[in-house]
């Protein structure tokens, strides 16, 4: 692990469309993660998925008020049917519930398996593939390998993420 351990680790990024905020982040370890829960608090995170397998207590993020969820997948691998019926529920009240409100989602280095949940969402809500595909890329640089943008381009969207802002206007459009 030594040296992967030390790599350079992208930064934190915000992804915004519509009425979604979420926060691509990598994966902190126990030395990080005050300054992690700080960076979760500065973006107002009120949930965290975990799509890799927990290395770190998140005893200290939800003792922050931030709700832990552990959704493991394989490393480069799409997220399983289960996993993306959770992840779109999930969007789907905490954004009715909360607008504005931020999701953070991290893997191990913030560029496979936590991307395509966010595309994911962004597809949901009527974006095409390679638009989500490409706005990610332009904040989160290396985003994605093969076998996840095959993923994203053959998945279907049955439009599940349609939220209402406060004037009652669709806020993701088709």
């Amino acid at each position: 692990m030594g040296r992967l351990a030390n790599m350079n680790r992208p930064a934190a990024v915000e992804i915004v469309y519509e009425c979604m905020r979420f926060l691509i982040t990598h994966n902190p370890t126990n030395a990080t993660l005050n300054k992690f829960t700080e960076e979760l608090k500065k973006f107002e995170v009120n949930t965290l998925v975990r799509v890799c397998d927990a290395t770190y207590d998140k005893a200290p993020v939800e003792k922050e008020g931030i709700q832990v969820l552990d959704w493991p997948f394989d490393d480069g691998a799409p997220p399983p049917t289960q996993i993306v019926d959770n992840w779109l529920k999930l969007l789907n009240t905490k954004f009715r519930e909360q607008p504005g409100c931020c999701i953070a989602v991290h893997c191990v280095a913030g560029l496979g398996r936590a991307p395509v949940l966010v595309a994911l969402a962004l597809i949901e809500c009527g974006m095409k593939y390679e638009d989500a595909v490409q706005f990610i890329r332009q904040k989160r640089r290396g985003a994605f390998n093969s076998k996840q943008l095959l993923y994203l381009e053959k998945y279907r969207p049955k439009m599940r993420l349609r939220f209402k802002d406060t004037n009652g206007h669709n806020c993701c459009v088709q």
